[in-house]
C-alpha cells in the first residue's frame, strides 16, 4: 500500500505528465504537498491560461497535458479555454480540487456542487470518484481517454483529503488507440475518387494532429485535386505554398458551395461537415457534388449536414486511400494567382504588416494566431508550409492564442505569436509566465483600437457602429514591462524591419506592438 499521492504521482511518471500547469487553490493544498523533484509546477496567473498554456504544449509534445485547476470557481474561470480544447481536439486531464468530503453534505465555502458535471458538455470524460482509493485508477482511465481519437479534454475531481489516504499503485498498461476505416467503405471512396472528372479534397486540423501531411499531400497529388483548407481550422493540414493549393473555405454555407462548384467529388479529410460562423441559406453543396468524409470522429459523423462518412484515424484512412486509388490521367487544376506582397508604407496597414512578419519568421518558428480581424489576410500573406507549424482556435473562445504560444514555447520551440488587440486582453498576464520562464516567444499584437472583427460582422448584417467595440487608450508595451517582458512600439514603416529583428531574435520574451487601422471590410 501506498498513498493516493504517490500512486497518483506514479501514474503521472509513467504517462508522462511530469510539468503540471495551473493556479493553485487550498484545496489543492494537500496534493502539492512533498512536491517531487522531477515534477515542473508551471504558474499561470489566471485559470484560462492555464488551460491554453497546458494545450500548447500538449500540440507540441503530441501527448496528453496536465492542468490543475482550483475547485469550483477556477474550473468556472477555465471553461472558455476547455471549450476550445474540446473543440479544438486537445489532450487535457483537467485536475481541479474539491472541499473535505466530510463537509460536502454543508455545502461548503469553496465546494463544487455536482462537480462531474459542471465542465460537461465541453469534456469527453468526467468523474469524481466515490473513493480516496479510487484517484489513481480514476487518473490513468482519464489519460487513456484524453489520448484516444477523437482526443480532447477530461475532468477529475479530487477532495482535498483524498491525499493522504492509502491506495495501490496503478500498474501501467498501454492502449493502442488508431484504428482504421471499413475496407468497403474506403473502397467506395477511392472508387468515387477515380471515376471524378474534377475532384477536391478539403483537409482539416485532424490531418496536422494525426502526423498525416505527407499522406494527404501525396493523395492529393495522385489525385491532381485541388485542396481547400476548411473552415476555421485550428492547425494547418495541408501545405499552403503548393500549387494545388486553393486556400480557406469561409465558414458560410452559400460561400462553401459557391466554392466547391464544378467538382463532382468532395473528400473532406480531419475537419467537421462544415463549420458555419453565419447563416446562408441554400444547398450545402453544390449540385452534382457528391461528398466523403474521412475522421476519426462518431459525432461529427452523425451530425453532418451532408455527405457519406467513413470512420478512421486520419493517417490510416489516407494511407488506405493511397493503395486504392490509381494514377488517373486528368489535368491539375492551374496554380492560383498569390498576392502581391505589399510595400510598406506610412500610415502602415496591416497587409504590409503581416507581409513584414512572414518576410522576417525565423526558419522552423511555430505560428499561433489570434486576431480574427485579419485571418484571412494572414494566410494570403504567410503561407504555413510545414507540419505543426500553425495553431490558432478553431472554437472562437478568445484568449487562446497568447497562453497557447507560451505552453509551445516552453518547449523550446521558437514561437511567434500574431494577436488582436482585443484578443489578447482576453490573457494577457500569460507574459508573466513566459517571462518568469524567460520563453523564447515573440508577441506582435496587431492594435486597431478595437473589437474590428464584431464591428464587421455588424456591419455585414447592416449594424453600423456596434456599441462596446472600440478600446482607445491601451499601452501594450507598458503591459508588457509591468510583466517582466520585453517590449516596443511601432507607428512607422522604416521602424518596422529592425523591431521585427529585435523581436524574433531575443532569447526570451518580447512583444512588439504595431499600430494598425481597423479592416474596413466585411468578414467572409
Amino acid at each position: 500500500m501506498t498513498t493516493v499521492r504517490e500512486a497518483f504521482l506514479g501514474v503521472c511518471r509513467d504517462a508522462g505528465l511530469t510539468r503540471w500547469f495551473g493556479n493553485p487553490g487550498s484545496t489543492e493544498l494537500r496534493m502539492l504537498a512533498g512536491w517531487p523533484d522531477d515534477f515542473d509546477y508551471v504558474l499561470a496567473l489566471q485559470e484560462s491560461s492555464a488551460v491554453a498554456m497546458a494545450a500548447g504544449h500538449a500540440i507540441a509534445t503530441g501527448g496528453a497535458a496536465l492542468v490543475s485547476l482550483h475547485s469550483a470557481g477556477g474550473v468556472g474561470h477555465g471553461l472558455g479555454a476547455v471549450f476550445n480544447a474540446y473543440r479544438d481536439r486537445v489532450p487535457l486531464v483537467v485536475l481541479a480540487g474539491q472541499q473535505t468530503r466530510a463537509m460536502l453534505p454543508t455545502r461548503p465555502f469553496l465546494g463544487a456542487d455536482q462537480p462531474a458535471v459542471f465542465p460537461r458538455p465541453y469534456v469527453k470524460w468526467s468523474h469524481q470518484p466515490e473513493r480516496a482509493a479510487d484517484v489513481p485508477g480514476a487518473l490513468a482511465e482519464a489519460i487513456r481517454v484524453a489520448s484516444t481519437p477523437p482526443r480532447g479534454p477530461v475532468f477529475l475531481s479530487v477532495p482535498e483529503d483524498d491525499w493522504d489516504r492509502p491506495a495501490t499503485p496503478v500498474v501501467p498498461r498501454t492502449a493502442h488507440t488508431a484504428f482504421g476505416p471499413s475496407p468497403e467503405a474506403l473502397a467506395e471512396v477511392a472508387a468515387a475518387l477515380d471515376a471524378a472528372r474534377t475532384p477536391v479534397l478539403v483537409t482539416g486540423p485532424g490531418v496536422d494532429e494525426d502526423d498525416a501531411w505527407a499522406e494527404t499531400t501525396a493523395l492529393a497529388e495522385r489525385l491532381r485535386a485541388a485542396v481547400w483548407a476548411a473552415p476555421m481550422p485550428s492547425r494547418a493540414g495541408f501545405p499552403e505554398d503548393h500549387p494545388l493549393f486553393r486556400g480557406h473555405l469561409p465558414p458560410v454555407r452559400s460561400g462553401i458551395a459557391a466554392r466547391l462548384r464544378g467538382h463532382d467529388v468532395a473528400l473532406v479529410i480531419g475537419a467537421p461537415v462544415f463549420t458555419y460562423h453565419v447563416h446562408t441559406e441554400g444547398p450545402f453543396l453544390p449540385d452534382g457534388t457528391r461528398l466523403f468524409h474521412l475522421d476519426c470522429d462518431p459525432a461529427a459523423a452523425a451530425w453532418a449536414a451532408a455527405g457519406t462518412s467513413v470512420l478512421s484515424t486520419v493517417r490510416a484512412g489516407v494511407d488506405g486511400l493511397l493503395r486504392l486509388v490509381g494514377d488517373v490521367d486528368r489535368v491539375a487544376p492551374a496554380p492560383r494567382v498569390r498576392p502581391v506582397t505589399p510595400p510598406l508604407a506610412d500610415p502602415l496597414d496591416a497587409a504590409a504588416v503581416l507581409a513584414a512578419i512572414g518576410a522576417a519568421l525565423p526558419a522552423g518558428a511555430v505560428l499561433v494566431e489570434e486576431a480574427p480581424s485579419h485571418k484571412d489576410l494572414l494566410h494570403e500573406l504567410i503561407p504555413i508550409t510545414r507540419p505543426r507549424g500553425y495553431v490558432t482556435t478553431g472554437s472562437g473562445a478568445l484568449g487562446w492564442g497568447l497562453p497557447v504560444a507560451v505552453g509551445r514555447a516552453l518547449t523550446g520551440e521558437r514561437v511567434v505569436c500574431v494577436v488582436g488587440d482585443g484578443s489578447s486582453l482576453y490573457s494577457i498576464q500569460a507574459l508573466w509566465t513566459a517571462a518568469r520562464r524567460d520563453a523564447p516567444l515573440t508577441v506582435i499584437v496587431l492594435n486597431n483600437r478595437g473589437y474590428e472583427a464584431v464591428a464587421a460582422l455588424g456591419r455585414r448584417i447592416d449594424i453600423a457602429d456596434v456599441p462596446g467595440t472600440a478600446l482607445p487608450g491601451l499601452d501594450f508595451v507598458s503591459l508588457a514591462r509591468g510583466f517582466g517582458c520585453a517590449g516596443r512600439r511601432v507607428e512607422k514603416a522604416a521602424e518596422l524591419p529592425a523591431a521585427l529583428t529585435w523581436a524574433m531574435s531575443r532569447p526570451g520574451p518580447a512583444l512588439l506592438e504595431t499600430a494598425v487601422p481597423a479592416a474596413g471590410g466585411s468578414l467572409y
